[in-house]
């Protein structure tokens, strides 16, 4: 599915797996956050951070009749305030999508899939 924006000028589809790489970069950007961690990590064996090709596999976009509902697994260092760094992914997310592709993100759920310990 892709969301539909409509204009004077005719309709813009904005894939998935676009909005999924905005949101993994957004993510990723923020102070405290190792990386992005696969949804599925069962399924897809994969224990560890996904690169930047991989940003789909650990976010779920959902199209609402106003917007968009996001859920980000992510993976965050050791000694951060995990409340603090989700509540900064949530504010990031909602405002690189509206500013970037003009989609409205009305929920974003932030899953901590694990902690990771930093080397110095």
């Amino acid at each position: 599915m892709a969301v539909k924006i409509k204009t004077k000028l005719g309709t813009i589809d904005i894939a998935n797996s676009v909005i999924a790489t905005v949101v993994g970069g957004a993510a990723t950007d923020i102070y405290g956050i190792v990386g992005m961690a696969s949804k599925n990590q069962i399924r897809d064996n994969l224990n560890d951070i996904l690169n930047r090709e991989n940003y789909a596999r650990g976010v779920v976009v959902r199209q609402e009749d106003n917007g968009v509902a996001i859920e980000v697994n992510i993976v965050v260092g050791y000694g951060t305030k995990i409340s603090e760094v989700c509540r900064n992914v949530q504010d990031k997310v909602k405002y690189n999508l509206e500013s970037m592709l003009g989609v409205t993100a009305n929920t974003v759920k932030v899953i901590v899939q694990g902690v990771k310990v930093l080397g110095d």
